[in-house]
């Protein structure tokens, strides 16, 4: 399980003394604490291994739009911080699909569903995401999706 292999890093990077990955790995199991408290009260809750990918995608998410944002600002040294968690993160995240393996699995979706306009965007979105959210950056995914459909 992908849990597991976060706190194992976490005891590997203790007994190395990597201080700054020891910091970005303990950050991940702290969103994933905070997640787990989250869905105490939710009536259904997600299998655990999409659980954790759903936490690191956001993330690394959050994490590549502070760096953008801490270049244009000027202020490298916080972006290569962030640089550094990024790719903490991005270790235990599942292999991303490229971008031609992403506009197949569009076409072949958009054949299923008979999508024809950007008004079956929700379709083919949904159905993307069901086969293959973990792989995916969905916001990158639905440009994708609109260019297919246009």
């Amino acid at each position: 399980m992908l849990r597991d292999s976060i706190k194992a890093a976490q005891v590997a990077a203790m007994k190395s003394g990597d201080k700054a990955r020891l910091a970005a790995v303990r950050l991940i199991l702290a969103k994933l604490k905070d997640r787990d408290i989250e869905l105490r009260t939710a009536s259904s809750v997600p299998d655990d291994d999409t659980l954790v990918v759903e936490v690191l995608q956001k993330m690394a998410k959050q994490r590549r739009e502070s760096i953008e944002l801490y270049v244009q600002g000027g202020r490298q040294e916080l972006a290569d911080a962030e640089s550094a968690e990024l790719a903490v993160i991005e270790e235990f995240l599942p292999a991303q699909m490229s971008e031609d393996d992403t506009r197949a699995a569009i076409e072949a979706i958009k054949a299923e569903v008979g999508a024809s306009s950007v008004k079956d965007m929700g379709k083919v979105m949904a159905e993307l995401k069901a086969r293959h959210g973990s792989q995916l950056d969905m916001s990158k995914a639905s440009g994708l999706v609109k260019a297919a459909l246009a």
